[in-house]
């Protein structure tokens, strides 16, 4: 096959890809930009709709929060707290997460200074959890995530085709300039060139962790094989006969032993005898966004089970680790979080302006083939 036939072939794929998947990938995009400041706006409406919390000296510890929580809303069937949120802030509420049949997720707010609960509502049902819904799944629940995975994979094809077909390979310079005083059709194929070519690594890496993500199951034993690294096992709590769980307090002295200079962010609760109590914790030398340590503690003894330090995990971890930076743009902190936001925009632009240009390719195909009267 010759280089031009070739190119021809990529050239359709390029096309017809776009064309297939452009309107979705725009929605996702958009959806997307919205995403990057989800915990800034979060935290923003928190304070709008229950109010804003006064700090004072000392916090009320985990232990006594979680035990207010379990008495307003105890535990049935499948109802349970699994997770809490410690205060980011001084001035941020404890959150904790009651999961339920429904797959809804009820969070509760308390104020971390008097320990009155100050709301509660399904985090599904907010505007976050709903942009978030439509942005991973279209709303449409497992078939929705599995349209917006393949699409994902289908924007990676997008990227790679475009990267062949970019025409600043000869001329790099020229590659990335805008003739505006040109004619319209070239002003229009330079924006979708030098759009395309600007924002091409970031859209490959949002669309290939938004795959991974939507086809989980497959592709995690994937990357661990291709990075030769064992899928560690789950850890495992020992239950003793006629022994209650470890009180918190102390399960997060033991965690704060195994990994030192970590700051606790969140708590994992087991909901059944033989799982493990995870306490998620950040370490200073992780980045602002990221909370990837982890320590595991059986839930009757205080054993420590496993320790996560990001800074010293495997390969195949590491991967998996840095697809939340790479998806969200939190891996330069706020100057690449806001060169995401125009990133999500960038599928509008480049499906508009590749579909002005196949029109204008449609348009000049049929004054050729014009009959001449």
């Amino acid at each position: 096959m010759n280089r031009k036939k070739l190119r021809s072939i990529v050239f359709y794929l390029h096309r017809y890809i776009g064309f297939f998947v452009g309107l979705l990938l725009i929605f996702i995009g958009l959806t997307g930009s919205l995403l990057v400041f989800e915990q800034d706006f979060d935290h923003f409406m928190i304070s709008q709709q229950y109010g804003h919390i006064t700090p004072q000296q000392v916090q009320l510890s985990p232990e006594s929060v979680v035990n207010t929580i379990e008495a307003k809303y105890p535990a049935r069937g499948d109802f349970h707290l699994f997770r809490i949120y410690l205060p980011d802030t001084p001035s941020s509420p404890y959150v904790g997460q009651l999961s339920s049949t429904d797959v809804e997720r009820t969070e509760v707010f308390v104020n971390p200074y008097t320990g009155k609960i100050i709301g509660e509502r399904i985090s599904d049902k907010t505007l976050i959890g709903l942009i978030l819904n439509f942005h991973y799944s279209l709303m449409a629940g497992q078939t929705g995530t599995v349209i917006v995975g393949i699409a994902a994979f289908l924007m990676c094809i997008l990227t790679i085709t475009g990267l062949v077909l970019w025409p600043g390979w000869c001329r790099l310079i020229a590659g990335f300039k805008i003739k505006f005083d040109a004619h319209p059709k070239r002003v229009n194929f330079d924006i979708h060139k030098v759009a395309g070519i600007i924002t091409v690594v970031f859209l490959f890496f949002t669309g290939f962790t938004g795959f991974c993500w939507n086809f989980y199951d497959l592709t995690e034993p994937i990357i661990y094989a291709v990075t030769f690294t064992s899928k560690p096992s789950e850890p495992v709590s020992k239950a003793i006969p006629s022994k209650s769980s470890l009180g918190l307090t102390e399960q997060l002295k033991i965690a704060d032993a195994a990994l030192p200079g970590a700051v606790t962010k969140s708590i994992y609760f087991p909901s059944k005898p033989e799982e493990a109590l995870r306490i998620n914790m950040k370490l200073p030398q992780e980045s602002s966004y990221d909370a990837n340590s982890n320590v595991y503690l059986d839930q009757y003894s205080g054993d420590v089970l496993r320790v996560e330090n990001p800074l010293k995990m495997p390969l195949g971890d590491r991967v998996l680790n840095s697809f939340t930076p790479l998806h969200y743009g939190t891996f330069g902190g706020l100057f690449t979080r806001i060169l995401y936001v125009f990133i999500g925009l960038s599928p509008l632009i480049l499906f508009i302006t590749g579909f002005v240009m196949y029109r204008h390719r449609y348009q000049e195909k049929s004054i050729r083939h014009k009959p001449i009267i």
